[in-house]
């Protein structure tokens, strides 16, 4: 699978995390496990920008990556946004970051969850322990 379809992959979870999420009443162990799984999505899916951008300036599309890396900007951004937020337990920004992401997620279908609870479980945990990288 290559970049595209890493990237869409990791699009789908984070849509699928963004949708338990808002569901849930209260904050509680899974909703901080979900929100550090998005983190983790969030810095994939800018990985996956990169890979696919330094390919194409191989071959001298040169416009093509910074074009494709401006409009995939926001999800580093949001990464480190989301995790300084899970970090601090500033528990009241939340709100206001994931209806930030919603949109970005708006047209990933989600008719039936197909993701697992082991994919986030302990994510809050791992996120702690992450060295911000």
């Amino acid at each position: 699978q290559g970049p595209g379809g890493e990237r869409q992959h990791l699009r789908r979870t984070v849509a699928e995390a963004l949708r338990r999420l808002v569901q849930k009443p209260r904050l509680d162990d899974e909703a901080r496990d979900l929100a550090a799984l998005i983190v983790f999505c969030l810095r994939g899916i800018d990985d996956t920008v990169e890979q696919a951008t330094a390919a194409w300036e191989k071959r001298n599309y040169y416009l093509r990556a910074d074009q494709f890396r401006s409009e995939w900007a926001w999800t580093g951004r949001m990464a480190d946004r989301l995790a300084g937020a899970l970090r601090g337990s500033r528990w009241d920004e939340l709100p206001s970051i994931l209806a930030q992401l919603l949109p970005h997620f708006a047209d990933v279908r989600v008719t039936r969850m197909t993701r697992g609870p082991e994919l986030w479980q302990g994510a809050y945990a791992r996120l702690l322990d992450d060295d911000g990288v």
